[in-house]
């Protein structure tokens, strides 16, 4: 059994949860963070000295921080080719794709968008700097565009990884109140993660709790 310590409408908790739903893992998920505290006792900072959410414990293993190197581990014990292949060089535009999504995607929208539209109160926001991160984002999903308009995920033809990584922030970055320019291969690339049920069960997640 896996147990993930994390509250459902935080963005890293529904990428390692949409993992483990794909992987076919038995699993619970507890509540954690936010509203619902518990990352500042002394026993959960023994799992994650960071006091931040996912923390994962597949039975008697260390516990696990980090949400892409948690699916990097379940993906290499639970997973085989296409999702995550065993080959290095083969696994290895799933990993570059994985990890462009995580450290140039996800940081280009979560703080500078989602932080600004959603998390922040109205009279506080400032339009000027939100119009400028949608278009530096813009820029960056242009990349994502260029390779969907030539294969069907981000890093071929099959669902993989990488997709969990980028498309976990696509519910949130197609629902909130923006401009978005028109990107016609990546709005039918959402569309197909749409029809996943894992997607559904656990990125579809209303974030009315996080709005200022």
């Amino acid at each position: 059994m896996i147990t993930v310590y994390g509250r459902a409408t935080s963005s890293n908790v529904q990428a390692v949860m949409w993992a483990i739903a794909e992987l076919g893992l038995d699993h619970e998920r507890l509540d954690y963070g936010g509203r619902h505290g518990g990352t500042d006792t002394p026993e959960f900072l023994a799992m994650n000295p960071n006091g931040l959410v996912p923390v994962v414990r597949d039975g008697d293993h260390v516990p696990m921080f980090e949400a892409g190197a948690i699916m990097r581990t379940l993906a290499t014990a639970y997973g085989s080719a296409p999702f995550w292949p065993a080959e290095p060089y083969e696994r290895a535009p799933v990993d570059m794709w994985a990890e462009w999504a995580k450290t140039t995607a996800c940081a280009a929208f979560t703080g500078p968008i989602f932080w600004a539209v959603v998390r922040t109160p109205k009279e506080k926001q400032d339009p000027g700097a939100i119009a400028r991160a949608v278009e530096r984002f813009d820029r960056v999903l242009a990349i994502a565009e260029d390779r969907l308009s030539k294969n069907r995920y981000l890093a071929g033809d099959d669902f993989t990884m990488a997709d969990i990584q980028f498309g976990h922030i696509l519910y949130r970055y197609f629902d909130i109140d923006i401009t978005r320019p028109s990107r016609p291969a990546l709005e039918a690339y959402y569309e197909r993660l749409t029809e996943r049920p894992a997607y559904r069960d656990h990125v579809m997640v209303s974030y009315d709790e996080l709005k200022a």
